[in-house]
């Protein structure tokens, strides 16, 4: 399930993202600060680009890029967006 960031509070979505970047394995040898990253994210998010995965089996959330999406739930995203 996609969740539109702009539906999370401001708090939220910011330790949502810096969880997400300080996560092991995302740091790929940046040496930018946090606060970068997290804008850098927050970028992507507003380019649509990148987007909040909310899993409800597990209840885990996650980010995932436009490219690793399956077609189907895109489609819908965009449909929805006609609304």
């Amino acid at each position: 399930m996609l969740i539109p960031y702009q539906m999370l509070e401001t708090d939220t979505l910011q330790r949502l993202m810096e969880d997400f970047v300080t996560r092991e394995g995302t740091d790929n040898g940046c040496d930018q600060s946090l606060e970068s990253r997290v804008a850098q994210l927050y970028r992507q998010l507003e380019r649509g680009e990148l987007f909040i995965v909310f899993h409800p089996d597990s209840g885990d959330t996650s980010l995932a890029r436009k490219s690793s999406l399956p077609r189907e739930i895109l489609q819908e995203l965009l449909a929805g967006q006609g609304d």
